[in-house]
């Protein structure tokens, strides 16, 4: 046997063995609400039960408290069996969608730019948050005044990845002048960024809008300023597989668009949605097209970080 001959029989074999992991994996990583309505017109054009998958999550106990009521209220709307299960792991998810092992994903405009590289998907709806964008704070008796002022200093940013805590504030960084790798010293610091700024371990932070609260929270006598500010980011999308019949994306757009004020008051229900998602105009967007991720895209290229 030659040594491409192996070598082919050899990845098709890991190609194999990946994929019925993942699908064992999700058999194994699902909940199923089983209330729907088996007359309705949906079931007829779409697969059920629907499968819907979620990268934040870890565990299926966390999942079923996050997602439990947005589930229930899928289903009375749709008439559709929906099985929901956790893939943190933005790569395995974006297999999963590749290869039709799941038909729904929460995601976020990051994983979406990643996904469409890699798989045919549109975007079923948004989730539209009018705070969510990026910003730096520093203390308040800081003498750092703007972003071209961090260089030589210690900034946290929050996970590789992360959309409000790491590209677009490494965009942000390059479109004031800063090599990002030279100028300044990061620090991805994941959750211990707001630690990291409140003990002067670091100079300025890096994050999401909405992180002065966090940062308020933990030390409530401190003060601090916000020095740059980026525009408002394109909702978090669900994401559908464009394998899917037609028919059904559109029947099922059209039914969570008429519904989508129920969908949403379930989707907040939940303590970890409530705290992540709630704003007073916050809602599910419906006219998101692919071409409004190219903000996203456009910051990756800019920051010089490979999707």
């Amino acid at each position: 046997m030659t040594m491409t001959m192996t070598m082919t029989m050899t990845m098709t074999m890991t190609m194999t063995m990946t994929r019925t992991l993942l699908t064992m994996a999700i058999a194994a990583a699902t909940f199923t609400v089983s209330t729907a309505h088996a007359n309705s017109d949906l079931s007829n054009v779409c697969p059920t039960p629907i499968r819907m998958a979620d990268t934040g999550i870890e565990g299926m106990g966390p999942l079923a408290e996050a997602f439990g009521p947005f589930a229930e209220a899928f289903e009375e709307t749709t008439g559709l069996t929906l099985e929901m299960f956790s893939l943190s792991n933005r790569t395995a998810a974006g297999t999963a969608l590749q290869y039709d092992d799941v038909d729904l994903v929460f995601a976020g405009p990051s994983e979406f730019v990643l996904f469409d590289r890699e798989s045919d998907i549109e975007i079923l709806f948004a989730i539209e948050r009018p705070h969510y964008g990026s910003s730096f704070y520093v203390p308040a008796d800081s003498d750092i005044q703007s972003l071209e002022d961090l260089a030589g200093h210690r900034v946290a940013l929050k996970d590789v990845g992360s959309t409000s805590g790491h590209i677009f504030p490494s965009q942000m960084l390059v479109d004031a002048g800063l090599d990002i790798d030279r100028d300044l010293e990061i620090i991805m610091a994941g959750d211990a960024r707001i630690a990291a700024l409140v003990n002067g371990d670091v100079d300025a932070m890096g994050g999401g809008n909405r992180d002065i609260e966090e940062i308020q929270a933990m030390d409530p006598n401190g003060e601090y300023r916000v020095i740059a500010t980026s525009d408002v980011l394109p909702g978090d999308p669900v994401v559908m597989r464009g394998s899917l019949d037609d028919a059904c994306k559109t029947a099922l757009r059209s039914t969570l668009e008429e519904n989508s004020d129920t969908l949403w008051n379930a989707l907040i229900a939940t303590d970890r949605n409530e705290d992540k998602f709630l704003n007073r105009d916050s809602s599910l967007g419906f006219d998101r097209t692919n071409e409004d991720y190219d903000v996203v895209r456009q910051a990756y290229e800019a920051a010089g970080i490979p999707l």
